[in-house]
């Protein structure tokens, strides 16, 4: 009420005002229109008549038609047509102020654009906000969240390899991922009350003049009693093809000096040896490993971790300007011996990352390993599907397996088959249903085809984890499981990898029992069509044909979970433990 009480009070605040205009423009016929002119104006309004006309306040409406229709209304006696005609102005002012004319404004009144502020206060007016907030959201594309959550790596199908492994800086050290997890205060009262080794780690970088380390680092914080770095190694541009750079590590006279010292150390296992060659060439690569596996096998794991870390200071520090392996475009042959160390440090590095808890620096030091080079030496697609997991980078790992290779058949190696079933699911959890497009698999139909192409896969990971639930006795007595044999030694090889791996993952109540219903699927659907087993078993033996492991020479390199009593090289004189 009190709205439109307001709004016919400013009307006759406006008739008046629009009148006196009129009044003062017509000079030359105000002598000869002396009575019209007192007709033309209208009597002043008693504000106390609002309080007593309320069949009144109906008619005022908060449009302009109805407040034309107010002023077309009969009057008193004393009105003639020229009341009319002059009520008719404030329609015609709005109606061109509509269609942006102004042949008008000059009779416009000043109150009027606080007029409109107060009545969009009280609600009366003001519905273009709206419109026009719409409008944005018409332009501004809102839907994109559904997209993202859907198929994983649907919606950016057009990203080339690179992108995919490119590396996120900030997830690279471990002190930052440890920092995220416990926070920063329990991080530093630890480090605080560790060794003195501990604490010049962790305050190196503001020591002053003690710290001769000015070259900032991306994957290890050098420590302040390390030794200046010497520039005995460097790296060139071999080559640039299709947008991307080849390079290759050099070594001066003095290295390769070093470099026969230190074989002919390692040839006599001569462990005093090779700590004089440090001692003469503080930054020679191969020592440094050697001497962090000797470290390691002796128990002394921050000794290995920190021989590990100066060993990769070394190498980067002699990168070109140009090599910057977080952006997925940089490559290093490893057929190249002096290439080699860096893989392998890096694969060290990952090892003490993931023994730390720190998942998701290991992820994106995978992803730098995968990116160097694409052969994969170093057997990097073996782990980088469960470090996917436990940093719950779950729409990355769909992503991964889609784009990555110029086929669509990681899902075929065990650890894809059920890690990107388990990646699903978990999405499917965490986004809502709405979101989802109509097209993706869901995942207890991805853990079927895992359970129809790799059924040996179950009953180890029941043995191994161990599921004792009364439900797997029935399960694995049933003869697709019960008789499941791998067909070809690299697939047996695989599947014991991954199992030696992920077995704790589906400790998980939540996955234990999803995992038995898509095995009583598989069951019912292999007793009602026994050659729906036969076609999978033909895509099982066409992926993996050869009677020979093939993944030996890999999988020697990337030993990383300690699984040694199914590793096919134990005893191997030249295995590279890890």
């Amino acid at each position: 009420m009190s709205g439109r009480m307001l709004r016919k009070v400013l009307r006759e605040q406006e008739k008046l005002t629009v009148s006196s205009q009129f009044q003062s423009n017509d000079d030359d016929d105000a002598d000869s229109n002396d009575s019209s002119e007192h007709a033309r104006s209208p009597p002043p309004v008693n504000r106390f008549d609002l309080l007593d006309t309320q069949a009144e306040e109906d008619t005022y409406e908060l449009n302009d038609v109805d407040s034309d229709q107010e002023d077309s209304k009969p009057g008193s006696a004393g009105e003639d047509n020229s009341h009319v005609s002059t009520s008719a102005k404030p329609k015609n002012k709005q109606k061109k102020k509509k269609k942006n004319k102004a042949k008008i404004s000059s009779f416009e009144p000043k109150k009027d654009t606080s007029a409109d502020l107060l009545l969009e206060r009280l609600n009366v007016t003001g519905t273009e906000c709206t419109s026009d907030h719409d409008s944005l959201d018409a332009h501004s594309g809102k839907t994109a969240p559904l997209t993202n959550s859907g198929m994983g790596g649907k919606y950016i199908s057009a990203k080339c390899t690179s992108e995919i492994l490119s590396v996120d800086p900030k997830f690279l050290r471990a002190e930052d991922e440890l920092k995220r997890i416990f926070g920063s205060k329990v991080i530093n009262a630890y480090e605080n009350s560790s060794n003195s080794e501990s604490q010049r780690r962790k305050q190196g970088l503001r020591r002053g003049p003690h710290n001769f380390h000015t070259r900032r680092t991306i994957l290890v914080v050098p420590l302040d009693y390390w030794p200046r770095w010497d520039g005995s190694l460097s790296m060139e541009l071999a080559e640039t093809k299709e947008g991307l750079h080849f390079f290759r590590y050099t070594h001066p006279s003095s290295y390769l000096e070093a470099q026969r010292k230190f074989e002919a150390a390692k040839n006599t296992y001569d462990i005093n040896g090779i700590a004089l060659v440090l001692a003469l060439h503080p930054y020679h690569v191969e020592s440094l490993l050697a001497l962090a596996e000797a470290f390691k096998y002796a128990g002394d794991h921050q000794r290995s971790v920190d021989a590990i870390d100066k060993c990769l200071y070394a190498l980067e520090c002699a990168w070109h300007p140009l090599f910057n392996p977080v952006r997925g475009n940089c490559r290093l042959d490893y057929r190249c011996d002096a290439n080699k160390p860096l893989f392998l440090a890096l694969r060290r590095h990952m090892q003490n990352l993931y023994r730390r808890g720190c998942c998701r620096s290991a992820l994106e030091v995978c992803k730098m390993l995968l990116s160097l080079d694409s052969d994969d030496p170093v057997g990097a697609l073996f782990c980088i599907d469960y470090f996917s997991l436990r940093a719950q980078q779950y729409e990355w790992l769909e992503l991964f397996a889609d784009q990555y290779g110029s086929d669509n058949s990681l899902w075929l190696l065990p650890n894809f088959s059920f890690s990107l079933a388990i990646a699903r699911f978990y999405l499917e959890r965490d986004t809502p249903i709405k979101q989802t497009p109509t097209d993706t698999v869901s995942s207890s139909e991805l853990l079927k085809q895992a359970l129809m192409l790799h059924p040996l896969a179950l009953k180890k990971i029941v043995d191994r984890a161990p599921l004792k639930d009364a439900a797997w006795k029935q399960i694995l007595k049933h003869r697709y499981f019960a008789y499941a044999e791998a067909g070809s030694p690299s697939l047996e090889h695989l599947i014991q990898i991954y199992v030696e791996r992920s077995y704790l993952i589906w400790r998980l109540p939540e996955l234990q029992k999803w995992l038995i219903d898509a095995a009583l699927q598989v069951i019912q659907i292999v007793n009602q069509d026994e050659g729906e087993a036969k076609d999978w078993a033909c895509v099982r033996k066409e992926a993996f044909q050869s009677d020979k492991n093939e993944y030996v020479l890999p999988l020697v390199n990337c030993r990383l979970f300690g699984f040694c009593a199914n590793h096919p090289s134990r005893g191997n004189p030249s295995y590279d433990g890890g």
